[in-house]
Parts: structure tokens; sequence; C-alpha cells
């Protein structure tokens, strides 16, 4: 099957559309406010507007209110979102919408974290004590290949059009992640390097 390509951290309509014409599958939009790549709801729902049919609008959240993720949700009409927070499981279960839960990967433990969600996917990125996201390094990427059998693995994490086929060909997930590697400062995108990122995915 062919690996499904997410690029992360959206904040204008012109990265949004080139991503979708070189044929990203889905583009993420972040909702916490610490983040480079904050969007406000506003700016977001526009964009998403504009977004073609078949494009996945995914909204990430950290640590976010139950309340504050529902009413984001129906304002912009996401229908997956990524937890990149601490939250629980029982939290991961409630939405009406397909979640997908980050967890960052620090060693074999961090693995275990992993058993008993009920999510459409997981996200492994890098593990960070100051971050909980978007820090540009990779991680052991055995580790993500035992994560398997906890369900579909999106591959996230340091990322960029030189390492993706040799991530892709190891690990085998069901998709990539990627922000900081296909871009020219934090939240703006580099179209050249988004292009051959997408391009190294296709040709495998």
């Amino acid at each position: 099957m062919e690996t499904k390509i997410k690029i992360c951290g959206i904040t204008n309509i012109d990265d949004a559309l080139e991503a979708v014409s070189y044929g990203a599958d889905a583009l993420g939009f972040v909702f916490y406010e610490k983040s480079p790549r904050y969007i406000e709801v506003k700016r977001a729902k526009e964009i998403i507007s504009k977004l073609p049919p078949f494009t996945t609008a995914v909204g990430v959240f950290v640590n976010e209110t139950y309340k504050n993720i529902e009413k984001i949700i129906d304002a912009c009409s996401i229908r997956v979102i990524q937890l990149h927070g601490d939250e629980e499981k029982d939290f991961c279960s409630k939405f009406k919408v397909r979640v997908i839960k980050a967890i960052r990967v620090k060693d074999e433990s961090s693995l275990k974290m992993m058993k008993g969600y009920k999510v459409a996917a997981f996200l492994l990125d890098n593990y960070s004590q100051k971050l909980p996201g978007g820090t540009g390094k990779s991680f052991d990427w055995d580790l993500a290949i035992r994560a398997k059998k906890y369900g579909d693995i999106i591959l996230a994490g340091g990322l960029n059009p030189e390492n993706v086929s040799e991530a892709i060909s190891k690990v085998r997930p069901y998709g990539v992640d990627v922000s900081s590697g296909v871009e020219s400062r934090p939240g703006k995108k580099d179209y050249k390097k988004m292009r051959r990122f997408i391009e190294a995915v296709k040709e495998l």
C-alpha cells in the first residue's frame, strides 16, 4: 500500500495548496499556542474550506480540553485529530472523529504506553523534554518497527527529503509526517524541499 503523506504545521493557504498539488494526503493544523506553527481557528477554517474534497485536514492539539477540541472540530469541519500531549486512553476514546495519538519515543519503555489505546493510528515522534513535537530530530527506527504491533504507525521526527526513502524502506509505516524538514523557517514551507520529500515517498 502506498505510504500516506502528512505535511504538518500549515499556517497559510499558499503552502496548503502547494502541498496538495505535489500529492500530500493530509495537512496538519497546530492549535497549540506555544508552537511556532500555531494557527488561529478562524484562519484554519478559511484554509480548510478551500482544500480539495479528498485532502484530510488534521487538527493537532496538546493537552487541550475536550470542550475546546470539540468546538474547533465543529468550527473547522475537521474529521481527524492528533493528540500530542499526555492524553489518557479514555480521553482519546471520547471523540466522534478519528484520533491519532502521538507517542514521543525515548526508548523501549515508550512503546509500552501504546498498549490499550483505541485510536486510528499512532504517530511516533522523537522524545524531547522541552518540546511536545516539531523537534526536527529522529529516533531509533528499530523501535518504530516494534511499535507496529500496537496498530498503524505514522513515522515522524527528523524526516526530510534525504532520509525519508530509507525510513520507509526500513519501517514500512502506514504514513509519514513532516514539518520542520520541509521548512524555510518555522511555519513557512520550502516548496523545493516539500516537492522533493513527496516525490521521494511516491517513487518507492
